[in-house]
């Protein structure tokens, strides 16, 4: 079961949307998944699950298209955020 987005997860929609200007985009807060594991916070929003589509990956291998999201979330993944999986939906 995910949690609807908290400050965080809303914030890491908004940036891929303004950055990427997806087709495509869900964020889902998969912290209660992960309960007691490491990394893990009692507030949640520390794992992540983003499925998206975007003609900005276009010609992009994962790993590039991966490390843009990684680039635009950065702040967040040397924080609050543990894990982040990344899905790129593709024609």
């Amino acid at each position: 079961m995910t949690s609807p987005l908290g400050e965080i997860g809303r914030d890491i929609a908004a940036r891929l949307q303004d950055r990427f200007d997806p087709d495509f985009l869900e964020v889902r807060d998969d912290s209660a998944q992960h309960a007691g594991h490491m990394g893990a916070h009692p507030a949640g929003e520390t794992h992540f699950h983003i499925l998206i589509k975007s003609t900005a990956f276009d010609g992009l291998s994962r790993v590039a298209a991966h490390r843009q999201i990684n680039t635009a979330l950065a702040d967040h993944l040397s924080g609050h955020v543990h894990a982040l999986q990344i899905t790129i939906q593709k024609d």
